[in-house]
C-alpha cells in the first residue's frame, strides 16, 4: 500500500467519525429541544389553569359513585405509564372532588419507574387544570413525603431516585404556585449531599437528578457534548426556567458534592494498596494469605469500581476533570496476590509441555494412557459403578489457606484399632475356598516382580477378571500398602495399577489413599528421628498417587504444607522426597501452579535463615530445581 492510498484510508475514517459524531450532536440538540418545548407548554398552561377550568355545573354531570372512584384511587396507587390512557378515559366521566387528596396521595406514594414519570406529569397537569384544590394536596403530600431529618438514613433509595425527579419536574412545568415548592426541592438536595460527604450512600439519586434535572436546574451540559458544541460551532439550546445566577448555586452545590466523592475516591483507593502491600508482606513470610484477608480485597476492590464508576459519570455531566489514582508499582500486581490461579496457558498436547511435566513422551503416556477395560468387561458394569462418596472432611482451598494450629501436630500415642470382623468378613472368609487363597497369595507375592507397563497392566488386568470380590480387593489393599520400604521403584507401578482400577474398582483406590492419609498424619505426630525409610515410602507413594490424580493435589499441597510447617530432620527429608515426586506435575498444573511456587520459595527461605547441614541444603536444593530447572 502506498503512502497516499494509507492517507486517503485515513481521511476517510475521519470523516466518518466526525459524521458519527455530528448525528450524535444532532440528536442531542433534537432531543432536547422537544423536552423543554413540551415543558414549557404544560408550564403555559398549567400557570393558566384558573382559567380553563370547567364550571361547577360541569362536576354534576359526572359520575359521583362511591365504588367507582373509590376503585379509581386504588388504580392511582398502582400507577403505570402504560396505562395513561385509561386513567383519563375514567377520570374524564368520574367526579372526583371528594377524593382529591386521596389521588394526590396516591400518586405520591405509587412506586413509580423513571419511564413511568413522563405520564404521571401528564396526569398531574390534567388533573390541576380541572380541580383547583389538587395542587395543595399534592404539595402536602410531597412535603411530608421528602422530609427528613439530617443524618436519617434513606430506607428506600430506588424510590427516592424517581421521587425527586418527578417532583422536580413538577415544580418546573408550574404545578405549584407557591414559593415554598422550590424551597422543599433546595432542602432536600441540601440535606441529601451536607449528610453523606463521607459515605456517599446517595450518590446515585443525585446523580439521576443531574441527568435528567441537571440542564435546568443547573445548566449541566456533559463535557463530550460541550466539546462537540465548540467543534462544530453549533448552539445548544439552554433551559430558562431559572435565571442563570440561581443555576450556578446549584451547579457549585453539586460540584461540591462531586469534590468529595474525589476525596473519598482517592482514600479508598490509597487504602486499597496499602491491604495489598500488607498481603505482600504476609505472602512473603507466611507464603499464603488468609480466606479472610483474601475476601476483604476482593470487597474493597468491587466497592473502589463502583465508587470510580459514579465518579467518572459525575465527572462526564459536570464537565470536571477525573483525579488522578496512584498506579500499582510492579510488586503490586495482581498475579503476585493470588495464592491459587493459573500458571501459563499450556497445551497439554505440546511438546513444550511434555518435557516440562513428565519429561519424556515415554513418562506421559506411563502416567496418562491406561488401558481400556471395556476391552476386557462389560461397558454396562463400568458405567454403573458409582462415583467414590465425598469424604465429609475433605480439604479444600480454605483449609488450605487456614493456620495450621500446633497442637494438632503434637506428639500423641498411636492408637491401634482392635479388628472387629464383621458378618461379612466372616462370609467372605467361609466363602474363600483354599484354591482361592492360594491363587490370590500367588498373585501378591508376584505382584513385587511387575517392574515395567506392561506386566503391571497385565496384573491389573487379571486381577479385575479372575480375581474380583470382596475379600481379594481388601486383602490387595493391604498387600499395596504394605510394600517393602526399601522397594520404591515399585511404587509408580503400584500406583498405576489402582489407577488402572480405579474406574471398575474406586475403592482400593479410595481406601489406599484413607491409609497412607493416616499413616503420614501419624508420623508427622511422632516426630521421632527413626524409621526415615518408611516415612519416604509414605510420602513417595503420595506422591505417585497425585499424578494419576487418585490422590487430589490439594491434600498433596496440604502434606506440603505441614511439613513445612515444621521444617526439621526427618520432616526436611520427607517434603524433598515429596517435591520430587510430585513437584513438577504439581508446579506445571495451571491450577496448582501458583500454590506450588509459593510453597517452594517458602522452603528457599527457611533454608536461608536455618542453620542445617549440608546435607538437607544439598536436597532441599536438588528438590528445587528439578521442580523448577529455569532457576538454574
Amino acid at each position: 500500500m502506498t503512502g497516499s492510498d494509507q492517507e486517503g484510508e485515513d481521511d476517510e475514517k475521519t470523516q466518518d467519525n466526525e459524521a458519527h459524531e455530528k448525528e450524535i450532536l444532532n440528536t442531542y440538540i433534537k432531543e432536547l429541544e422537544e423536552r423543554l418545548t413540551t415543558k414549557q407548554e404544560l408550564r403555559a398552561s398549567n400557570q393558566n389553569a384558573q382559567n380553563i377550568r370547567p364550571a361547577e355545573s360541569y362536576f354534576s354531570k359526572l359520575d359521583s359513585n362511591v365504588k367507582k372512584n373509590t376503585a379509581f384511587v386504588k388504580k392511582i396507587k398502582n400507577f403505570t405509564g402504560t396505562q395513561l390512557d385509561v386513567y383519563l378515559k375514567d377520570m374524564s366521566g368520574l367526579n372526583l372532588s371528594k377524593y382529591v387528596s386521596e389521588v394526590a396521595a396516591g400518586l405520591v406514594d405509587a412506586k413509580l419507574k423513571m419511564t413511568d414519570v413522563a405520564a404521571a406529569i401528564k396526569l398531574c397537569s390534567v388533573l390541576h387544570q380541572t380541580y383547583a384544590d389538587f395542587s395543595q394536596h399534592l404539595f402536602d403530600n410531597w412535603q411530608k413525603n421528602l422530609s427528613f431529618k439530617v443524618g436519617e438514613k434513606i430506607s428506600n433509595p430506588s424510590k427516592l431516585r424517581v421521587d425527586l425527579r418527578l417532583y422536580a419536574d413538577l415544580v418546573q412545568i408550574g404545578i405549584f404556585n407557591n414559593k415554598n415548592a422550590f424551597t422543599l426541592l433546595g432542602n432536600v438536595l441540601t440535606t441529601l449531599i451536607n449528610m453523606d460527604k463521607e459515605e456517599h450512600f446517595n450518590v446515585s439519586i443525585i446523580l439521576s437528578f443531574c441527568k435528567h434535572c441537571g440542564e435546568d436546574y443547573a445548566g449541566l451540559v456533559p463535557r463530550k457534548i460541550r466539546q462537540l458544541e465548540e467543534k462544530f460551532r453549533m448552539q445548544i439550546p439552554r433551559s430558562t426556567f431559572l435565571p442563570p445566577e440561581k443555576q450556578q448555586n446549584v451547579k457549585y452545590l453539586l460540584r461540591d458534592y462531586y469534590l468529595s466523592i474525589t476525596k473519598h475516591l482517592i482514600k479508598d483507593h490509597q487504602e486499597m494498596l496499602n491491604f495489598e502491600k500488607q498481603n505482600i508482606r504476609i505472602l512473603q513470610n507466611k507464603g499464603e494469605l488468609s480466606h479472610e484477608r483474601k475476601e476483604k480485597l476482593e470487597a474493597m476492590q468491587t466497592a473502589i469500581d463502583k465508587l470510580y464508576t459514579a465518579t467518572q459519570t459525575f465527572a462526564e455531566i459536570l464537565d470536571e476533570d477525573m483525579p488522578t489514582l496512584k498506579a500499582q508499582t510492579p510488586h503490586q500486581s495482581q498475579e503476585n496476590m493470588i495464592v491459587t490461579g493459573s500458571g501459563p496457558d499450556i497445551d497439554e498436547n505440546s511438546q513444550s509441555y511434555i518435557e516440562k511435566i513428565w519429561c519424556d513422551v515415554e513418562t506421559q503416556k506411563f502416567y496418562c494412557q491406561l488401558p481400556e477395560l471395556q476391552a476386557f468387561l462389560p461397558t454396562s458394569y463400568i458405567n454403573k459403578i458409582p462415583s467414590p462418596p465425598q469424604e465429609e472432611d475433605a480439604l479444600t482451598e480454605e483449609v488450605l489457606d487456614a493456620d495450621i494450629a500446633t497442637e494438632e501436630f503434637e506428639e500423641e500415642a498411636k492408637i491401634e484399632e482392635i479388628p472387629v470382623t464383621t458378618e461379612e468378613e466372616i462370609e467372605d472368609n467361609a466363602t474363600t475356598t483354599a484354591s482361592n487363597k492360594i491363587v490370590l497369595e500367588a498373585f501378591l507375592n508376584n505382584l513385587p516382580n511387575c517392574v515395567n507397563r506392561e506386566m503391571i497392566d497385565n496384573a491389573a488386568i487379571d486381577f479385575l477378571v479372575t480375581l474380583n470380590n470382596k475379600h481379594n480387593r481388601r486383602k490387595l489393599v493391604k498387600a499395596l500398602f504394605g510394600v517393602n520400604r526399601t522397594r520404591l521403584d515399585l511404587l509408580p507401578f503400584y500406583a498405576r495399577f489402582v489407577a488402572i482400577l480405579h474406574p471398575a474398582l474406586p475403592e482400593v483406590g479410595n481406601e489406599l489413599c484413607q491409609m497412607l492419609r493416616q499413616d503420614f498424619k501419624y508420623h508427622v505426630r511422632k516426630k521421632d528421628q527413626i524409621n526415615i525409610e518408611s516415612k519416604i515410602k509414605v510420602v513417595r507413594f503420595i506422591g505417585e498417587l497425585v499424578k494419576f490424580k487418585l490422590y487430589s493435589k490439594i491434600e498433596g499441597l496440604f502434606c506440603l504444607k505441614i511439613l513445612l510447617h515444621d521444617f526439621s530432620h526427618h520432616h526436611i527429608e520427607m517434603a524433598c522426597n515429596l517435591l520430587e515426586v510430585c513437584g513438577r506435575f504439581l508446579y506445571c498444573s495451571p491450577d496448582s501452579h501458583q500454590r506450588t511456587k509459593i510453597y517452594l520459595e517458602q522452603m528457599m527461605r527457611k533454608k536461608s535463615v536455618m542453620m542445617l547441614d549440608s546435607r538437607y541444603v544439598t536436597q532441599i536444593e536438588n528438590a528445587y530445581y528439578y521442580v523448577n530447572p529455569q532457576m538454574l
